[in-house]
């Protein structure tokens, strides 16, 4: 190369380093400005420090030792080569390298020891756990080691032992080639075709790597007990490994040792030639297929298999009891509860439970708070709200929340210019929040969250509000761009805040005060995240000065994880108000890969539901057999402080995590605030994990889990079962049995395998602040309908079908169907599905609650489609009533015209023909209000078709002489339907 070529090549290099490393070290700054921002600088150092540390050690280590045996092979060279046509070819070879060979061997192992080094880096979190981990108190079943070890020893010990086979392996290939290129190693000629010198240096190697595998046996035999091999499909050791494949491996380890000394003593000291020391590796790779590989199959086939059930029965007693302790499972609360009620009792309507079920979907109505609530085209309230519990008027409920944030994909064309995205709409505005069981018109009643005088009237009773001081939501789930707050632009606030109260066409600006953001005051920061973010307007325009501040990485739950990368972040962040403030709460996990014994899972799949990826984030694909919900994390949505509240203190892996960062990382669990803990709900993705296990591990005895005739399933989406979405646990605010008094808790129903039938209820809570999981097993021959068999009758019920049919209007609404819940009340299983009708000529139009759908007993003898919560239980109630008078019409009581269950007389006089003219009429007007489009309209013909209909009952019944409901009753704090415009 000439040297034009060579200087253009080294400038090349030059420019492809520098911006490399200045990428890198901007990064590094702006993460080092965050850190600091957030006060976790002991993360970022910490990590920093560490992979640093690996990285230099282990490509250090890798380099040298390569390195050595290169020179070495070279120094160990013969001084006379024979002449020969071999050693010929060999010298321009030998002429290359011999002037520069320092220089070959320094490139070639430093590019070696540069990718060890990368590999090495990644392995942090395997260091940090082995230099800080401790005991977990429970020990192996087996060898009597105690957990810890499998959690913190066993990864970094593996992961060094490979380093080491890979070293060893690099070195016997280079050696090799350096020994045959300066004549070592002669594949012609007459004599040795290695010299003594050559023999010695390879013959070590290959011992080392011997020695090195019979390491590998010892930790391969602690191994077993984290692989699948226990039948059926269980992880840990079972029969064959433990009496057959443990004691070959410690054979094979000794043999090992044996053929290593062979290896050095035939090779050198010996007979000083290579075919004892390749008989003695033949030997080990024999013993190695005999004893490790077909006397266990001869074990497994002959020994195991005829008694498969009672062999393995021990070890599968292991495997429960291990993944049970690995997930929480192992203090389950598990009650029969029979289910024998199947006719709705009269005390249906005064239980507590039934009265709290949940008719507002969190999943549906986010449109209807958008347009409520929205008074700016940007404000969004995302795909999916949250369920969490408060005290309005001495009365503690769940309710439906969600916060006010600005997408910014719904900016106009002029507001997404620069400076409009990061200078002006910078933040949201307000917490709204709905009772979860009270609505009007179809639509929430709001408590809380007003822009203006847009609060929906004569539907909430409440006389107080869920208050904030600091309304502002500077971090949430759609923040997504940086902001730039703080600055002043000529003394005038330029940020936009809200609508004005008394002006809803004016607007309030606002300048931030708070302590986010890190400062881009100086000229130096402002260049360097203009490099960061390719923006040149950081340095250019007036809108960024001494004043401001950036907000960057504002999404809660990338700021937890970026705050605590040792955590596994639970996929549904929910927003709070906390001592006049909102937080954002986060479930934070420790996890490990390494539990002896214990099921492995995929977070990923375990997880997920009909509500992945609609408002709730997927789990990263991590295989792992230990879960945790050890921090409970919190981030302010003004200022955006981090802060991790240890939740579970008995957790060794988060012990050693904190122990880890200097000891003050994690806030311990006494100094948590009461009023921030009365908000900590049962983490959703927990308690997934913890329900899916169950369907299998509530089997606790050996034999009837082999035979897994009393496994569950988890039930697939009510009103989709062909989708394969698994249906989702639902957040209800009842008193189950069992329990004494009311819980906020996460519920799910499961059925048997392959069968639809409900088997059980699964409920996850908090008593005392600590996790209860509890069990409600159904008899083994309960006929109690599953969710899908019983969405199925319900919706197949002759009257429930033509009213949902009139709802469609012909097909052109489109009906819902919300959280279907399972409530085990008053000896029996109540369902209560909400039925949603969404105009299909408009887009984004909020689906409106119009119906409430209700089944209890069998589910499908007594079902009711009602207007409201409490007339469906009076109704449940009449019916039971009537079936037990002896009266054959046990269907629904609410049987519009043209039921063929009940079909009204042909002829109609009097107040029955009027209440039927009455029906017809508002049936047309239904139909007419749709086809207008006009949704204000759409919704009051519906509220007047459950008038006319209501009416038509009673006139129904007063003509056969039954009394009649009383149809105005509703519950309490509960107004009759009133048309609400959406917006």
């Amino acid at each position: 190369m000439s040297r034009r070529g060579r200087v253009t090549v080294g400038v090349l290099v030059g420019v492809f380093l520098l911006f490399t490393l200045l990428g890198w070290g901007i990064d590094a700054y702006t993460d080092y400005l965050w850190f600091n921002e957030v006060d976790f600088t002991s993360v970022f150092s910490g990590v920093l420090l560490t992979r640093l540390l690996l990285f230099l050690v282990i490509g250090l280590a890798v380099a040298l030792i390569i390195a050595g045996n290169l020179y070495l092979a070279y120094r160990l060279r013969p001084l006379l080569r024979p002449h020969s046509a071999e050693q010929a070819t060999l010298e321009r070879y030998r002429m290359i390298l011999a002037p520069r060979l320092g220089t070959w061997i320094a490139v070639l192992t430093v590019i070696i020891g540069f990718f060890a080094g990368l590999s090495a880096q990644g392995r942090w979190k395997d260091w940090m756990l082995f230099r800080n981990g401790g005991s977990f108190g429970v020990q192996d079943p087996e060898h009597k080691v105690d957990v810890g070890w499998y959690i913190f020893d066993y990864p970094m010990l593996r992961y060094v032992l490979g380093v080491a086979f890979t070293v060893v392996v690099l070195s016997v290939l280079g050696s090799l080639a350096m020994h045959y290129i300066f004549g070592g190693v002669r594949l012609q000629g007459v004599g040795d075709r290695m010299t003594t010198g050559a023999r010695a240096h390879l013959t070590s190697l290959v011992a080392l790597f011997v020695l090195l595998k019979a390491v590998a046996y010892v930790l391969d035999r602690r191994a077993l007990l984290l692989e699948q091999h226990v039948s059926p499909g269980l992880y840990g050791a079972g029969y064959t490994d433990v009496n057959a494949l443990m004691p070959a491996k410690e054979i094979l380890a000794y043999i090992s040792i044996v053929v290593a000394i062979a290896i050095i003593v035939f090779s050198n000291a010996g007979m000083r030639n290579l075919v004892w020391p390749g008989v003695s590796l033949a030997l080990l790779a024999i013993s190695a297929v005999a004893i490790g590989g077909i006397y266990p199959l001869a074990v497994q086939n002959f020994s195991v298999k005829p008694s498969l059930s009672e062999k393995e029965a021990p070890y599968i007693q292991r495997s429960i009891d291990a993944t049970r302790q690995a997930f929480g499972l192992e203090n389950t609360e598990v009650a029969p509860y029979r289910a024998n009620t199947v006719v709705p009792p009269s005390t249906l309507t005064a239980n507590t439970s039934a009265q709290n079920a949940r008719l507002i979907d969190p999943q549906l109505v986010s449109q209807a708070f958008t347009q409520s609530q929205q008074s700016r085209g940007f404000y969004d309230f995302g795909a999916k709200l949250d369920v969490d519990r408060y005290t309005v008027d001495n009365k503690t409920g769940d309710y439906v929340v969600g916060v006010r944030e600005i997408n910014d994909d719904k900016l106009t064309t002029q507001q997404r210019n620069w400076l409009n995205r990061h200078t002006v709409y910078t933040h949201g505005y307000g917490l709204v929040a709905a009772p979860a069981n009270r609505f009007s018109g179809g639509l929430p009643c709001f408590v809380s969250g007003f822009l203006g005088d847009d609060r929906p009237t004569g539907c909430s009773s409440a006389t107080e509000e869920i208050k904030v001081e600091q309304p502002r939501i500077y971090y949430g789930e759609q923040s997504t761009e940086y902001a730039i707050v703080g600055q002043e632009n000529k003394d005038r606030r330029v940020e936009f805040d809200r609508p004005q109260e008394d002006n809803n066409n004016a607007e309030e600006l606002y300048t931030y005060t708070g302590s986010g953001g890190v400062s881009i005051g100086s000229f130096f920061r402002r260049l360097v995240f203009a490099i960061k973010n390719t923006e040149s307007n950081f340095v250019l325009s007036d809108a960024v000065n001494a004043d401001s501040k950036l907000m960057y990485i504002r999404e809660p739950r990338e700021r937890v994880a970026k705050v605590a990368p040792f955590l596994t972040i639970d996929g549904d962040p929910y927003p709070a108000a906390v001592d006049g403030r909102i937080v954002w709460i986060l479930d934070g996990y420790t996890t490990s890969a390494t539990y002896p014994y214990a099921q492995k899972i995929n977070l990923a799949t375990e997880t997920q539901d009909e509500l992945t990826g609609q408002g709730q984030f997927a789990l990263a694909r991590d295989d792992v057999n230990y879960m945790r919900n050890s921090v409970k994390a919190t981030v302010d949505a003004y200022d955006g402080t981090v802060k991790l509240y240890e939740f579970d203190d008995n957790d060794p892996v988060l012990k050693a995590w904190n122990k880890a960062f200097g000891g003050d990382l994690i806030i311990p669990k006494a100094e948590t605030p009461a009023s921030l803990a009365a908000h900590f709900r049962y983490p959703q993705d927990l308690f997934k994990v913890q329900r899916n296990l169950l369907t299998r591990f509530h089997v606790t005895d050996p034999q009837a889990f082999f035979s897994g005739q009393d496994f569950w399933q988890v039930p697939n989406a009510p009103d989709a079962p062909s989708s394969n979405q698994k249906q989702p646990p639902f957040y209800l605010n009842v008193q189950m049995p069992e329990q004494e008094q009311t819980r906020f808790q996460l519920t799910a129903g499961v059925t048997p395998a392959n069968r639809e039938n409900l088997a059980a209820l699964i409920s996850g809570s908090y008593v005392d602040n600590k996790p209860v999981i509890q069990v409600l097993e159904l008899p083994d021959q309960t006929v109690t309908p599953g969710p899908v068999q019983v969405h199925q009758k319900m919706t197949a019920n002759a009257s429930v079908r033509q009213e949902i049919t009139l709802l469609s209007n012909n097909s052109q609404s489109q009906v819902l169907y919300g959280n279907l819940l399972t409530l085990p009340v008053e000896g029996g299983v109540l369902y209560v599905e909400p039925v949603y009708v969404k105009p299909g000529n408009q887009e984004n139009a909020a689906p409106q609650l119009q119906k409430i759908l209700m089944s209890y007993g069998d589910g499908g003898t007594y079902v009711v489609l009602a207007n409201n919560l409490q007339d469906g239980l009076q109704q449940l109630v009449q019916q039971g009533k009537a079936a037990q008078s002896g009266n054959n019409n046990t269907g629904n009581t609410n049987n519009p015209p043209g039921n063929t269950d009940n079909p009204p007389p042909a002829n109609l006089t009097g107040e029955l023909a009027q209440a039927a003219a009455a029906l017809d009429t508002a049936i047309a007007n239904v139909k007419s209000a749709q086809q207008s489009g006009d949704f204000a309209a759409y919704g009051k013909a519906l509220s007047e078709l459950d008038t006319a209909m209501n009416n038509f009952q009673n006139a129904q019944k007063a003509a056969n002489g039954t009394p009649a409901p009383n149809a105005s009753a509703t519950p309490s704090g509960s107004a009759a339907p009133t048309p609400t415009p959406s917006g």
